[in-house]
């Protein structure tokens, strides 16, 4: 009986293939014959991974640990334990030595025909479902970089052969009802580009559905970086008609993913500060890398989602090449595409001012300056531009109905760019001077993408804006949380606005990690609550708490909401109705009277009292709970004794149902973390006040980031030597650590970090609550790997050792 064919050249491969060399080779192949740049390489077949179940005998105990441990499609125990078994007996298992020698074989062939004697070379898997028009298998298996060697290609090859049953591909398996036995996988095995640059591009706009563009994402490096969401890429949008380049932007790209000169290993590389700022490619490999997009989309018939690459070591166009092509997936399933609108021109209009882009969009209108919200009582439009120093709870209600909002003050975690994310409006802040140069009733253009204000209506700034597609909104959110990766951490998310639930209650979040309840109190009540007591109507307080609570606890039920007790400064306390007869003028409100010393002061003890009965009320009354509560500016252990007294007294006590939590924002909660365990059943990183206490900066200051951004950064080394001890102590005594600071909303590095400490929970902002899932989900599949190589590692120095024992 003749044998299978085990390998196949890229160029013996058509797109029809995919029995034979999955989506990925398939496609490689296809795109090969159709004159696309692809390094050269060969695919280890399907037939050979089905050579190797059957040769071995395994098929039939694989699928038998999927039905014995898999009961239930939303059983994230059960995929992870059928993984572990399957892919545990896979790699142990010899591969024959007919595939052995086959593999062998290319791949001297393949190091002959680059010129070397043993090249490097990727390896992806390629499973026969994968890459099909209606179903992205994408990511659902491992992918190695950099692999030298026969007995190193040999041993990657089966590990990805076992990455067919990653937990996160059994699931997905299950839900799209693939048989599991029909699913077959192939490996790839492509001469490494030796990147300068490497991203993705896709060739329908993601987010509007627009086909006239082209969406082109990069950072120096390999493309690992920007396909796992590990960095914020720099983007570039090329209109598909004139291949100009519409709308740029430049991030700081501060990791990068390149060859080690010395190892030949991949590894995570700081990028020299001044390549930072720079765009990782230039126009003209834009302009190359926009007619390859135009190539490929027209050869396949549907908007593709490509992996490119710049090799470093040869001349341009030879460097461009493209790694992977596959159907993009969300678009492409709709009845009807969008209608491509005609080309914009590029931008000609000279910025009027520019600051910090605090919350992302484009939007037009006329402005209204004012210095207190008072003098927009009368005068304020819905959809106007709200332009003023710098905003505070009093100014939320017409932050909500404004259009965009620009401030003279301010940075990325002031009042204004916090609020704004989360109501979903474009804000630029500290422009320095919005104030004095805009002015009321004159038309603005808000481009809170870069950062930038326009005099007047620019057209080419606004045709960039994603248009409302209200129809798309509902089955986008179920599809996210339907989509959305298993992970061991748990992804919560922040709030403050209890209406906006409703909009955010399928994305796809484990709970409320941060519940502000300052909304709360200046929109819906908007009283001073000791003005509420002298008055006798704390029961308009309690009833107004307790429902702004409920409304979100109820939409999400039975997931938790961790309700952050009030944490107003004096200076915001004073704005309240009646506020100036109760607070203090304090020269610095940041660091006075707020948090848990305002609970415990006797001035204010009764009006804490209020808000304890509105949780109780939420709790015992309306039966939700799932209602936790935290602490903010936690300074000594006596003030937690009293405020935990204080709270038995309401009739609210630690317990298996009822946790209390504590803010991790004062350094002396770090340093004495063994002794505030005692107290709390969990700790919430607020990376905000820990990072401006601990690096002595203010983090509203314009001047100093305009210095040098370092000042205040959440991945400032002291700053994460804290937070791992925090993780450390806390583990010890079992009591669970969360963020809910604006740093892991901002830096994926930063949340890598995260989870690589063993963070147990991460509390993010609405926009960015999906991605944070699918990169906590990348970096915890890659923690695995390394710790699984590990113990591997150390397992055959064990039996070297017993070997020269005996």
């Amino acid at each position: 009986m003749s044998l299978p064919v085990f390998t196949l050249w890229f160029e013996e491969i058509r797109k029809e293939d995919i029995p034979k060399a999955g989506g990925k080779g398939a496609n490689l192949g296809e795109m090969l014959n159709a004159g696309i740049p692809v390094p050269p390489g060969f695919v280890i077949t399907a037939q050979a991974y089905k050579f190797f179940l059957e040769k071995t005998g395994i098929a039939q105990r694989i699928y038998q640990v999927i039905k014995d441990h898999v009961k239930e499609v939303n059983d994230p125990k059960g995929y992870e334990d059928a993984s572990r078994e399957i892919r545990k007996f896979i790699e142990a298992t010899p591969m024959p030595k007919e595939i052995k020698e086959a593999i062998v074989k290319q791949y001297r062939e393949l190091s002959k025909r680059v010129g070397l004697q043993e090249a490097y070379v990727a390896v992806r898997s390629s499973a026969t479902a994968e890459d099909l028009p209606d179903a992205s298998f994408a990511g659902q298996q491992e992918t190695y970089l950099n692999v030298r060697g026969e007995e190193e290609l040999l041993e990657k090859t089966v590990q990805c052969w076992s990455s067919l049953f990653t937990p996160r591909a059994i699931f997905y398996r299950q839900q799209k009802g693939f048989p599991h036995e029909k699913v077959l996988i192939s490996v790839v095995v492509q001469k490494m580009v030796n990147s300068k640059a490497a991203g993705v591009m896709f060739t329908i706009h993601p987010v509007t559905g627009d086909p006239s563009k082209i969406v082109i994402e990069g950072n120096w490096g390999l493309g690992e970086s920007v396909v796992s969401g590990s960095v914020t890429p720099d983007r570039f949008i090329v209109d598909k008609n004139t291949l100009e380049v519409v709308e740029q932007e430049i991030a700081e790209k501060t990791i990068e993913y390149i060859r080690d000169p010395v190892t030949g290993k991949t590894i995570h590389a700081e990028v020299p500060p001044e390549r930072r700022r720079q765009p990782c490619i230039n126009q003209d490999e834009i302009k190359r890398l926009a007619e390859l997009a135009i190539k490929i989309e027209k050869h396949y018939g549907r908007p593709q989602d490509i992996e490119w690459a710049i090799d470093r070591d040869l001349p341009f166009p030879e460097n461009v090449f493209i790694v992977q092509s596959r159907a993009e997936t969300i678009w492409g399933q709709r009845a009807a595409a969008p209608t491509a609108p005609t080309a914009g021109p590029t931008i000609t209009a000279a910025p009027l001012l520019k600051g910090l882009p605090a919350s992302p969009g484009i939007a037009y209108g006329v402005a209204r300056v004012a210095f207190s919200p008072e003098e927009l009582a009368t005068s304020f439009n819905k959809g106007d531009i709200l332009v003023t120093k710098m905003t505070n709870p009093d100014w939320v209600p017409y932050m909500r109905v404004a259009s965009a909002i620009v401030t003279d003050d301010g940075g990325m975690t002031c009042h204004a760019a916090i609020v704004s994310r989360e109501l979903g409006i474009p804000a630029i802040v500290g422009t320095g001077n919005a104030t004095k140069l805009m002015k009321t009733g004159q038309e603005y253009t808000v481009d809170a993408k870069t950062g930038v204000v326009y005099e007047g209506k620019v057209e080419a700034v606004i045709s960039a804006a994603a248009p409302p597609a209200p129809a798309a909104a509902a089955p986008t959110a179920l599809m996210a949380m339907e989509m959305a990766p298993i992970t061991a951490t748990k992804i919560y998310m922040n709030l403050g606005v209890p209406e906006k639930i409703t909009e955010y209650k399928n994305l796809p979040f484990d709970g409320i990690g941060l519940m502000r309840i300052e909304f709360i109190m200046a929109s819906w009540i908007g009283e001073h609550p000791l003005y509420l007591l002298e008055t006798g109507q704390q029961q308009k307080f309690i009833d107004k708490l307790a429902e702004g609570i409920a409304m979100v606890a109820r939409e999400i039920y039975p997931r938790p909401v961790v309700v952050r007790l009030s944490d107003f400064k004096t200076n915001e306390y004073r704005k309240l109705k009646g506020g100036e007869k109760y607070e203090p003028s304090e020269d610095n409100p940041m660091l006075g009277w707020r948090g848990v010393s305002r609970y415990v002061s006797p001035q204010y003890r009764d009006a804490f009292r209020l808000e304890l009965k509105a949780i109780k009320k939420v709790r015992d009354e309306m039966g939700l709970k799932n209602v936790w509560v935290m602490l903010p500016f936690v300074r000594a252990t006596w003030e937690v004794e009293e405020v935990l007294q204080l709270m038995e007294e309401e009739g609210l006590r630690r317990g298996r149902d009822f946790k209390v939590w504590a803010m991790a924002e004062v350094p002396s909660i770090i340093f004495l973390a063994d002794e505030f365990c005692k107290y709390f059943d969990g700790f919430s990183i607020g990376s905000n006040d820990l990072t401006q206490l601990i690096l002595g900066t203010d983090r509203d200051s314009q001047i100093l980031p305009e210095i040098d951004p370092r000042y205040f950064d959440e991945r400032d080394p002291a700053v994460r030597r804290a937070i791992e001890h925090l993780i450390k102590t806390a583990h010890r005594y079992g009591v669970t650590v969360s963020i809910c600071g604006q740093g892991p909303s901002v830096y994926p590095e930063f949340t890598e970090f995260l989870v690589r400490c063993g963070i147990d929970s991460i509390s993010v902002n609405p926009d960015v609550v999906t991605r944070t899932r699918r990169l906590v989900a990348s970096v915890e599949r890659k923690v695995m790997l390394e710790r699984l190589a590990e113990l591997q590692r150390r397992g055959e120095e064990e039996k070297l050792e017993l070997l020269w024992s005996e």
